[in-house]
């Protein structure tokens, strides 16, 4: 049935010399023919029972390398392109295959929904394809929808940020999927007159003109709950389930400012920086299976409504039954597993900053460590007492660091090491050259070799790096005394 919808036999002297695309929208299952894309990154679409003779479709080159190259560019520039499942087709007969395409949408069952799939265009190089709608891929299954080479790279030196910097901090591939970095990122902001140095965290966006734009997203003390949110007045429980949860339960409508367009959409807490974020209902995705558990349609509607969902039985990564609520985060975008997630910003900043042991709210592993969320399979190890490595940390000067924590049951703390622990023996001291750096950058301390040294310590570092630390290394006064 799939190769006679996506590979009609065509009558051999009328064989066409172009293709075109068909556009499945995955969220209202309506089958349209692609005519191209606007100026905002929206698709151009014409329903096959409304396509005129003389009406042009988008046209797209047969040959496997040149059309790889086209369908990356479009997909780039489109606006909500996971929204879609494209198929190209022959063009001399799209409107026919639509139709049937629709016939076969409206009848097929979610399995050979799935079977499509095997037909659908992706763009090249994508490494995460969108059609494993499982829970385990929720943080993976996004399309990059910016390229490095369109970040403002001017703007980021002004906060004392490069591309390198990103990368190391494990920051860039979020950007560039169009999210915010998943962790809070120290920035500087130099204005002359005035130094302001500050942890944000960061995202791109595109700007009414088509730039992509920078946004930074700082720490609140605590959400405005008493001011209207794009139209909304919060009830006490949405504050509750806002403070508490994160999440704050259910669908609203919001009003677009510049608009005035009512968006039914579902609020969450930005657990980092305590801003609210809002998403649309329209683009909520919900997973067919959450480890394990197949969700019916009362569950799906469930957690579409924005509202939690307790599931039992689930299977973890190691093989083990385990029970957990599960809710769709506005900010994340995804559905979530709701474990010890009340983490305010005061919380993670206090991981942040050089606390060799973290103590857990209600004797929970945390989830969050000195500002790193751990991902679910850290999670699941980190919990059940396992040593886990964990990287993209920050000390109090900007520099990322790396190390292996162990969640200690007994006395509910989080041990860190830079070194894995011998299960064997004491648990492990960090190196020389990670203690000078944590020493130096963190705690303010001196040895021989940098006591002269202002900028922060690279890691691995434990002498002067540059001939302008080794001039300031020989500026050393004779020693007094010590103080007492």
């Amino acid at each position: 049935m799939e190769n006679e919808l996506i590979n009609h036999q065509e009558p051999k002297e009328l064989k066409p010399s172009t293709d075109t695309l068909l556009v499945l929208n995955i969220h209202t299952n309506q089958v349209e023919m692609v005519k191209g894309i606007d100026q905002d990154g929206n698709l151009q679409k014409i329903p096959p029972q409304e396509k005129k003779d003389n009406e042009p479709l988008i046209r797209v080159d047969k040959h496997g390398d040149l059309f790889s190259n086209f369908f990356s560019n479009f997909y780039r520039q489109l606006k909500n392109p996971t929204h879609f499942n494209f198929f190209k087709v022959s063009e001399y007969d799209a409107v026919n295959t639509a139709k049937d395409l629709q016939k076969y949408v409206d009848q097929a069952s979610p399995e050979e929904k799935e079977k499509l799939k095997d037909y659908e265009v992706l763009p090249k190089n994508n490494n995460n394809p969108k059609n494993q709608n499982t829970m385990d891929n929720n943080t993976d299954n996004q399309e990059y929808r910016f390229q490095p080479e369109q970040i403002d790279w001017k703007t980021m030196e002004k906060f004392g940020l490069n591309q390198e910097k990103l990368e190391k901090m494990n920051a860039m591939d979020a950007l560039l999927r169009g999210f915010k970095t998943n962790t809070l990122i120290p920035i500087t902001i130099n204005l002359g007159t005035a130094v302001s140095k500050m942890d944000v965290r960061l995202s791109l966006q595109t700007g009414d003109t088509g730039q992509v734009a920078v946004h930074l997203h700082g720490i609140r003390k605590e959400p405005s709950f008493n001011n209207k949110f794009l139209g909304h007045q919060f009830t006490d429980e949405d504050k509750k389930n806002l403070k508490e949860t994160g999440n704050m339960g259910r669908v609203v409508d919001l009003v677009n400012p510049k608009t005035d367009e009512i968006i039914p959409s579902v609020i969450s807490r930005d657990r980092l920086t305590n801003e609210l974020v809002a998403y649309r209902a329209e683009y909520m995705k919900i997973p067919d299976e959450i480890k394990g558990i197949r969700l019916d349609e009362h569950q799906k509607q469930t957690l579409l409504e924005g509202a939690p969902l307790y599931l039992e039985g689930m299977i973890s990564k190691k093989g083990e039954p385990f029970d957990a609520t599960v809710q769709f985060n506005a900010d994340k975008r995804y559905v979530e597993f709701m474990f010890n997630n009340n983490h305010t910003p005061q919380q993670s900043q206090q991981h942040h900053h050089n606390q060799q042991q973290t103590q857990p709210t209600d004797k929970e592993a945390p989830k969050i460590f000195r500002g790193k969320e751990l991902d679910d399979s850290q999670y699941e190890k980190f919990k059940a007492g396992q040593t886990v490595y964990v990287d993209g940390l920050t000390d109090a000067k900007g520099k990322t660091y790396q190390g292996y924590i162990t969640f200690n049951k007994e006395t509910s703390k989080t041990d860190f090491s830079f070194t894995h622990p011998n299960k064997l023996k004491e648990q492990a001291k960090p190196s020389e050259d990670q203690k000078t750096q944590t020493a130096v950058n963190s705690q303010g301390k001196t040895n021989e070799a940098t006591k002269n040294v202002k900028e922060p310590l690279e890691s691995k570092q434990q002498q002067p790096a540059s001939q302008q630390q080794e001039d300031q290394q020989k500026k050393v006064r004779k020693p007094r005394g010590p103080k007492l």
